[in-house]
């Protein structure tokens, strides 16, 4: 589809919003307006401090237009101003989108990440969850189940956040390497069995940064809240190998009153009751083990190589163990599934009754065997009613939203969302997704997040991207270490004033 900008060059905000309104389409930015074909024209204009848009579409024969006008204020800065702007500019192109939708979607207007960021301003502002509901259901045109959704997960972050200091942190430590990589993953991930070589020496490398954060965590006096060891998939590795990761981190942070301590077990096949053991004694206190279905088929077709059977068994020995709360992941829109199979993945998982359960809606990702090749998928009304049928189940058993983000190339244009027994949240993921305190990473493809929340400053680091070039990396996470440190010298200069 071709699209023509005037009056204004926001490119990215108008990609986003077409994304949202057509998820199978491509946008061509033009320099002029096409007289015919099928184009898009997104305009803006500034009038008495007001500001102005409309876009009008063509789609074959049907034509539709949309206007939207927002007042700029008095005393606004900049940025707040540009924020107007787009949503000005977002505003009229959903209003002139829906003549050519078969209904409405769930997020309305909204894009971006993090929905719950737009409902913490409401709350921020004193406004209760059902009038933040409304209020978005107004402002943004968020489908009303959608919005009680955001406005429950951002009342959860928001209370997070005023018992979040301005020297607290959290840790991410990856490792990635898996078992065998799934066909829907763009993460950094290697299959262990080829890349075997080069896991010792990853493994050297991840102590030898660890060991430098640490320092930097104790002279910029930072407080340590949770430990996160993702990847990949961490019990990919041998017990020998999780036992080092672990000592690791023992050995250079001080773990006995942190809130909370995650490792991902993932892969029900790589956790044995002996890993189960060493995680459990290392101080962790949460496990991740994740299904993605409980449908062997769909399993096999996505290259995990593990059965349902044993996803129950690791989840009877990690109770066996004690100690460990679990998370279970499902994935809504795999290809092949159904809404049947989906809803006794759905069932099955709260039979089992982990303390988490976070819903994903498929996302497919370039850097996944799913984009290269031609799988059927379920159409995005499909996913939308698995979605639908977990939020509705999991909250007759007793599981609440407490956290949710949204992906680019999402089936349906929905969500992920993180449900959990009460009291049985993790904190560590609205720490991230919420940006309440900095997380320092650790390991290849990592990205620190250095967050000064009082200057609304946030800075992101990114670690070498593979594991080949990771293990190489010296001076590169020699110069984290210390940007790590003056971060947060700069932010002690900025409340001084000096």
């Amino acid at each position: 589809m071709k699209v023509y900008l005037d009056g204004h060059d926001f490119e990215f905000a108008v990609q986003q919003i077409y994304m949202c309104m057509f998820p199978n389409s491509h946008a061509e930015f033009e320099s002029e307006c096409p007289d015919c074909g099928d184009f898009i024209k997104s305009s803006l204009s500034i009038l008495e401090n007001t500001a102005f848009s409309e876009t009008q579409i063509r789609i074959g024969e049907k034509e539709s237009a949309g206007k939207a006008e927002f007042s700029l204020g008095e005393e606004r800065d900049a940025e707040e101003i540009k924020r107007i702007k787009k949503r000005a500019i977002k505003t009229s192109f959903y209003r002139a989108s829906l003549a050519f939708l078969p209904k409405a979607p769930v997020w309305g207007a909204l894009t971006g990440v993090r929905p719950s960021k737009v409902a913490a301003k409401y709350i921020n502002l004193g406004k209760s969850v059902p009038e933040t509901a409304c209020l978005m259901q107004e402002d943004y045109f968020v489908s009303s189940d959608r919005a009680l959704l955001a406005a429950k997960c951002a009342a959860r972050a928001e209370k997070m956040a005023e018992n979040t200091g301005k020297s607290d942190m959290s840790l991410y430590a990856g490792i990635p390497f898996c078992a065998s990589r799934c066909r829907y993953c763009s993460f950094v991930s290697h299959s262990i069995e080829k890349a075997k070589h080069l896991v010792s020496p990853y493994l050297g490398m991840l102590k030898k940064e660890l060991d430098g954060i640490s320092g930097a965590c104790r002279e910029a006096e930072l407080k340590l809240r949770s430990i996160y060891i993702g990847g990949g998939t961490p019990t990919a590795l041998s017990n020998e190998e999780l036992s080092f990761v672990l000592d690791c981190i023992s050995q250079n942070f001080d773990i006995r009153n942190i809130d909370e301590y995650t490792v991902e077990g993932g892969r029900p096949d790589t956790l044995s009751i002996e890993k189960i053991r060493t995680i459990a004694a290392s101080g962790a206190t949460r496990i991740s083990v994740n299904p993605q279905t409980m449908n062997d088929d769909i399993l096999r077709q996505m290259d995990r190589r593990h059965t349902a059977a044993d996803v129950v068994r690791a989840i009877s020995d990690v109770r066996r163990v004690g100690g460990l709360a679990i998370n279970t992941d499902l994935i809504a829109g795999l290809p092949n599934d159904t809404f049947d199979s989906f809803k006794l993945s759905v069932d099955s998982l709260i039979g089992l009754r982990p303390e988490n359960i976070t819903v994903h809606t498929l996302a497919v990702k370039k850097g996944s065997e799913l984009h290269r090749e031609n799988y059927m998928l379920p159409d995005g009304d499909e996913t939308a009613r698995m979605v639908e049928y977990a939020m509705q189940a999991l909250g007759e058993a007793g599981y609440n939203p407490y956290y949710l983000y949204r992906q680019k190339y999402m089936s349906g244009n929905l969500e992920n969302v993180g449900y959990s027994l009460p009291g049985y949240e993790s904190d560590y993921n609205n720490y991230i997704m919420d940006e309440l305190h900095t997380i320092i990473s650790a390991g290849a493809g990592g990205v620190t997040k250095l967050i000064d929340r009082e200057n609304a400053r946030v800075e992101r680091i990114f670690n070498p991207k593979y594991p080949y070039e990771y293990n190489n990396a010296d001076e590169k996470i020699a110069a984290t270490r210390q940007r790590i440190i003056d971060f947060f010298n700069e932010q002690e200069v900025r409340e001084d004033g000096t």
